[in-house]
C-alpha cells in the first residue's frame, strides 16, 4: 500500500527535516494556577518538540513535587522555564504572538485553526522569526487586552457544545500540530514487532504448494482458467504482506485441509512433504 513501511512504532520511524526543530514557538502560560498544570503542560511540550516554557506570574512553584511528578520525565522543561511578571516582559524578544483561545472576541484579527497556525509558524520559523503562543488562565483564559497583543488567534475546531480544554490539552493540541507540520515520516506502517517478512522464495514455495493441492482437490479443474485464478490468489496473498511465521502457518493449514485428522480424510501419502517441513 502507498506509504507503507515496516516498523514497530511511529516513534521509531519519525524523521524530521533539519529545519523541523529550528525556532520552535515559546509556550507562554499566563498566571497558571496549579503546579500540576504546569507539569502536564511541560510534558505536552516535550511530547511535541517544544522546549521554551515561559511563565507569567505563576501562582505556585513550578519545581515543586506535584509539578515534577505531573511532568512525567519532562523535568528539563520545568528546570529551564523562565518566569516573568507581565505578558509584555514574557514576549518582549519575540517577533510574532499567537493567542490560543476558544472564546469569541469582538476583534478584527486573523483567526486560525491549530493546523493553519502551525503551517504559518513553520514558514515564519524558516525565515528566522521568533514566535510564542499565549495560553490563558485555567479558569477564565486570556483577557481581551492580552489577546490584543497577539498577531493572530488560534482556535482549535471542537464540539461547539463543549469546546473548553484544560491547560495541558490546549498546549498538546497546538504542539501536536506544530510537530506534525514538520513530520517527514511514513503515514502508514506494518507493525511486525520481532517477526521477519517472508522472502520471495518463501512466498513462491507457498504459491506452489497451494496450487498443487488446489489441483488435487479439483478446485483448479479448468485448465484454461487456472493461470488467471492463480494470479488472483497470488495477488491476494501478496497484499497480505505475510511474515515468515504466517507462511509456515498457511503451509500447515493447506496440509491439514488435504489430509487432516478426521477418519474420513485420506491418509498422508508416503514421501509427502510440504515446502515448510
Amino acid at each position: 500500500m502507498k506509504g507503507r513501511t515496516q516498523a514497530t512504532s511511529y516513534a521509531e520511524k519519525a524523521r524530521l527535516p533539519a529545519q523541523a526543530g529550528k525556532n520552535p514557538p515559546a509556550v507562554i502560560l499566563v498566571e497558571p494556577q496549579l503546579a500540576e498544570n504546569m507539569g502536564t503542560a511541560a510534558r505536552a511540550m516535550m511530547n511535541t518538540g517544544l522546549d521554551d516554557l515561559r511563565l507569567v506570574d505563576p501562582k505556585q512553584d513550578w519545581l515543586n513535587e506535584k509539578a515534577i511528578g505531573a511532568a512525567s520525565g519532562a523535568d528539563r522543561i520545568l528546570e529551564n522555564a523562565k518566569c516573568f511578571k507581565t505578558v509584555d516582559e514574557a514576549m518582549a524578544d519575540l517577533d510574532l504572538i499567537y493567542a490560543a483561545t476558544a472564546r469569541q472576541r469582538d476583534m478584527i484579527k486573523p483567526l486560525m485553526t491549530g493546523r493553519a497556525a502551525a503551517a504559518d509558524m513553520r514558514t515564519q520559523a524558516g525565515a528566522g522569526r521568533k514566535m510564542g503562543v499565549l495560553f490563558g488562565r485555567e479558569k477564565d483564559g486570556l483577557s481581551n487586552e492580552e489577546i490584543s497583543k497577539a498577531n493572530a488567534i488560534i482556535e482549535v475546531p471542537l464540539n461547539p457544545e463543549h469546546s473548553s480544554l484544560n491547560l495541558a490539552q490546549a498546549v498538546l493540541l497546538v504542539g501536536y500540530e506544530w510537530f506534525q507540520a514538520g513530520y517527514d515520516g511514513p503515514e502508514e506502517m506494518l507493525t511486525l514487532n520481532k517477526a521477519s517478512p517472508a522472502s520471495q522464495k518463501m512466498m513462491q514455495d507457498l504459491f506452489d504448494h497451494l496450487e498443487r493441492e488446489l489441483i488435487v482437490s479439483g478446485f483448479l479443474r479448468d485448465e484454461e482458467r487456472r493461470p488467471s485464478m492463480m494470479i488472483n490468489l497470488r495477488n491476494l496473498l501478496k497484499r497480505a504482506e505475510l511474515t515468515e511465521q504466517e507462511v509456515r502457518t498457511l503451509h500447515g493449514v493447506i496440509t491439514e485441509l488435504r489430509y487432516g485428522r478426521r477418519p474420513d480424510r485420506p491418509k498422508r501419502q508416503p514421501g509427502y512433504k510440504a515446502d515448510d517441513e
